[in-house]
């Protein structure tokens, strides 16, 4: 992902609204104070991928529910003879 240039925090403040429109739909946008990073505003998307938001493939096995109760076995039947 490109860095974008920083906005400072007084033109944040002044063009909020333009900000969370960047973050949006070109990407996380860093915001300086006395010319240090900050923060970085991203969009909602992107915070719960990078936040786990959602469950990840351990977690959603570990909540399935219990099969020990189902009967998984197999017919032993082999199938029809047939000639050939």
């Amino acid at each position: 992902m490109a860095r974008c240039l920083a906005w400072q925090l007084q033109a944040a403040k002044h063009y909020f609204g333009e900000l969370v429109e960047r973050a949006r739909n070109e990407g996380p946008q860093v915001v300086t104070k006395h010319g240090r990073d900050a923060v970085v505003v991203v969009s909602e998307e992107d915070y719960r991928r990078l936040s786990g938001g959602e469950p990840s493939l351990v977690d959603f096995i570990r909540s399935a529910p219990d099969f020990e109760f189902l009967d998984l076995r197999r017919d032993e039947d082999t199938g029809r003879d047939v000639e050939l």
